[in-house]
């Protein structure tokens, strides 16, 4: 998978470099690539952001540098692109990704969806935002998602691309040494995932539940069982479906 990412400050991704994420880059599992939105401007300042049409507090990102800093990496990203005979052009371009309070939450059913993807594009969004005629410009000749965390601000887009492309990247083959590890966690059966121990059997006064000691998988089986759902409608009730 190829990713790239759009941000005035590519200092941020250093953190990528560390961890599995950096193994896959290291390997090729992953081409990830950062680039700087000031290298698009054309003025002595750099300047990205001007004020909003009417009025109000803060500053809007400027389209011009946002258009100049994509078409390159469509550009160059072509070749790995092209449409097949079942996919058409669109379907083929690669997906544009927008960190955005007023975007779709992020699930691990996305990350699941996004790691299928080919190429990556995130872009990091600073001040009051982008100018909407880059969403608008780029979903009319591709495919562009806005894609919120949850339900906050933060000053940027950058601590939410890197933690979509930590959730999207681990899913990719290859990345994580044992797959099976996948199945089990949190979210993905719809459930939270449920409490894990390793040894000693007893610390501080707390024990293992015995039913992790029997060696009888089926008990095992059912109390993890358990477990999630008692977590689930503990802590994440929204998430269990409607009682008939």
């Amino acid at each position: 998978m190829r990713i790239d990412i759009i941000t005035i400050f590519p200092e941020f991704f250093s953190v990528l470099d560390v961890s599995l994420v950096g193994k896959a880059r290291q390997s090729g599992l992953i081409d990830l690539r950062v680039h700087n939105l000031r290298d698009h401007t054309h003025d002595r300042h750099h300047t990205v952001d001007d004020t909003p049409y009417g009025g109000g507090a803060g500053m809007v990102m400027k389209p011009e540098p946002w258009g100049d800093a994509i078409d390159a990496i469509l550009t160059d990203v072509h070749p790995l692109t092209e449409p097949t005979e079942q996919t058409d052009a669109t379907d083929a371009a690669p997906l544009l990704i927008f960190p955005s309070p007023a975007g779709e939450l992020f699930t691990q059913a996305m990350a699941r969806e996004l790691a299928e993807e080919p190429n990556l594009i995130f872009g990091c969004g600073r001040y009051e935002g982008i100018d909407q005629r880059v969403f608008d410009h780029y979903a009319e000749a591709g495919r562009v998602r806005l894609v919120s965390l949850g339900d906050y601000v933060l000053n940027g887009g950058e601590v939410a691309v890197m933690a979509m492309i930590e959730a999207v990247g681990r899913l990719i083959p290859g990345v994580v040494g044992n797959p099976e590890s996948l199945v089990e966690e949190s979210h993905e059966d719809g459930l939270l995932e449920y409490p894990s121990y390793t040894k000693p059997a007893a610390w501080r006064g707390l024990e293992v539940p015995p039913v992790l000691r029997s060696g009888n998988h089926g008990a095992v089986a059912a109390w993890r069982r358990e477990q999630q759902l008692e977590r689930t409608a503990r802590v994440r009730p929204d998430l269990l479906p409607p009682a008939n």
